[in-house]
């Protein structure tokens, strides 16, 4: 059976962009096992990768923010979620948190980047081993690899595209000392991104 994170009411009022920053710097310290770097080492590198790519601002935006559903749980929860059998829908929290900030642009790709792993686990040969400990537990209780009928509706959904490409940054950014953006210089790059910015 699934088992879902409380989370505190506190943090499920609508965002600031101030908040978001707020988080990132303070729980964001916080490391799942079986991952190499924290939360918000996580993010710098995914969004620093971005941009070396020459991604859209709105996709490193998205980059930097994909996990912050992590951090709106209860602290009182299981530091490793997946250990103790728990899918915390980080994915689903993140964007709803989110949402009276950042445009879709931003949104769905985090709303859609857990379906991406179980789309690219079902349709790519040696993704499902490459993944680290913890994706592997959490894949097991985000519903496992997609069936095919999955792999349709994903991939006709809008920003399907860029949630698998925000995926496979997710999993490069998780090697430790890797040099990373600072969280102030993309603070700006995140204000122009907001809805009506």
């Amino acid at each position: 059976m699934l088992c879902v994170q409380r989370v505190k009411a506190v943090n499920i009022a609508a965002a600031s962009l101030a908040e978001v920053l707020a988080l990132l710097r303070t729980a964001g310290g916080r490391r799942y096992d079986g991952e190499a770097v924290s939360h918000r080492e996580h993010a710098l590198q995914c969004a620093t990768l971005a941009l070396d790519q020459g991604e859209p601002a709105t996709l490193v935006s998205a980059c930097l923010l994909h996990d912050i559903g992590h951090l709106l749980a209860d602290p009182d929860a299981p530091a490793t979620p997946t250990l103790a059998g728990v899918d915390d829908r980080h994915e689903v929290r993140g964007p709803a948190w989110l949402a009276p900030l950042f445009p879709p642009a931003v949104l769905l790709p985090i709303r859609w980047h857990v379906d991406a792993k179980r789309y690219l686990a079902a349709t790519e040969a040696g993704y499902l081993q490459a993944l680290s400990a913890d994706s592997q537990r959490s894949l097991v209780l985000q519903g496992g690899p997609m069936d095919s009928a999955a792999q349709g509706r994903f991939v006709a959904r809008p920003y399907a595209e860029e949630a698998l490409r925000l995926r496979r940054l997710d999993e490069a950014a998780k090697q430790p000392g890797v040099p990373v953006r600072p969280l102030e210089a993309l603070a700006g790059l995140l204000e122009r991104c907001l809805r009506g910015g």
